[in-house]
């Protein structure tokens, strides 16, 4: 960059909502490049939670999920709950009333869902660590564990539980016949089925639960009656809710809300700008990308995202955002796996060896430029 585009820096302030996968690789490479930024997030903590399904299962493992933003990012990361982005006055409102002045902003802010799976409570990483040591010991105490959703989440879940608990009855319950995200191919998803049988995994396809709402979600409760909306009766001692992601728009739904596609996502073209808005971002989940949501996605987007911000000021073309083909790959515990790689089925072991081993927490720790403690 020359000296031009550095002095035009200066007057550069850019913000990113939201830590997740997608925000600290937005907030790693504007820092890289002396651009000023302020990182935002309710916890004071990044979550890998990549590995919050063997944290639930794992005693020890959700320390490992959890690097602290400060010892990365310093005084450019700030602790808060952002309530709405003010686009006329650029300013972010934090509970509280905090305001924060931007001239380029990237919303990264995710997807909400049921813990174990997610963790997004404005708590202490500490907190955090002693509700998933909590949450073993409810596993622990129960015989049979009722796993409801089929989806990619489901059935990893199903898989950590039986893998560390193979005497523990357990049931994955989904309404339709096919596990595991849509954009899976065929085999891999036959492949997800055929994991889960050999560990031991009742699967009861095609069914749904009845007012899961009104049930006790992760507590231990001997010998619960659950009932299918088929009329099939199940007996459990503890209820795991795998359904329900839902796009977090909290922050900008009241004034972007003429962006937002019908899930809440924000409708952004190829240079990962928000519809209507030049200096607007978002990458992730948040983003209306026709693609799976995942961690290896928001990487790529956020990239795109602070490339452009940094495009824009110096007057270079933008960055083009292009999908490909959907590489997508399941931990099935911490001995199987299955997923596929540009179009082709992998074979279980790659998958294993290369993700449901470690489930790539070392690349977060590398990401947060910090060493694992």
């Amino acid at each position: 960059m020359g000296s031009q585009v550095s002095s035009e820096l200066q007057d550069i302030h850019v913000v990113v909502v939201g830590g997740g996968f997608g925000g600290i690789i937005a907030a790693q490479r504007l820092k890289s490049q002396n651009v000023k930024f302020t990182l935002i997030d309710m916890r004071d903590a990044f979550h890998h939670n990549i590995g919050a399904l063997r944290a639930s299962v794992q005693s020890g493992f959700a320390r490992r999920t959890f690097i602290p933003y400060a010892e990365t990012f310093g005084d450019s990361f700030v602790q808060g709950h952002v309530e709405r982005v003010d686009t006329e006055r650029q300013t972010v409102v934090l509970r509280g009333g905090r305001e924060i002045q931007y001239t380029h902003l990237i919303l990264c802010t995710g997807t909400d869902g049921p813990f174990p799976g997610r963790f997004n409570e404005a708590a202490s990483y500490q907190t955090a660590i002693e509700k998933y040591e909590d949450f073993i010991k409810e596993i622990q105490a129960a015989d049979s564990v009722l796993v409801v959703g089929g989806g990619s989440s489901g059935v990893e879940m199903a898989a950590e539980v039986k893998t560390a608990f193979p005497t523990k009855k357990v049931v994955l319950i989904h309404p339709k016949t096919d596990l595991g995200d849509p954009d899976l191919l065929p085999g891999v998803r036959d492949q997800a089925k055929q994991v889960l049988l050999e560990k031991g995994v009742e699967l009861l396809l095609g069914e749904k639960v009845r007012d899961l709402h009104q049930l006790q979600l992760n507590t231990t409760q001997k010998d619960m009656e659950v009932t299918t909306e088929g009329g099939t009766k199940l007996h459990t001692d503890l209820i795991i809710c795998c359904t329900g992601l839902r796009v977090n728009t909290l922050a900008y739904k009241s004034t972007l809300s003429s962006s937002m596609a019908e899930d809440g996502a924000l409708r952004v073209n190829q240079h990962m700008q928000v519809e209507g808005f030049s200096n607007i971002f978002a990458a992730g989940d948040c983003a209306n990308v026709n693609e799976p949501k995942m961690a290896y996605h928001a990487a790529l987007h956020a990239e795109v995202a602070a490339a452009n911000v940094i495009n824009s000021i110096s007057g270079r073309k933008l960055t083009t955002y292009q999908t490909g083909n959907i590489t997508m790959v399941m931990a099935m515990g911490w001995n199987d796996g299955v997923g596929q790689f540009n179009g082709f089925q992998l074979p279980r072991f790659l998958v294993t060896f290369f993700k449901s081993r470690s489930l790539l927490v070392w690349k977060s720790w590398w990401d947060m430029n910090q060493k694992e403690h």
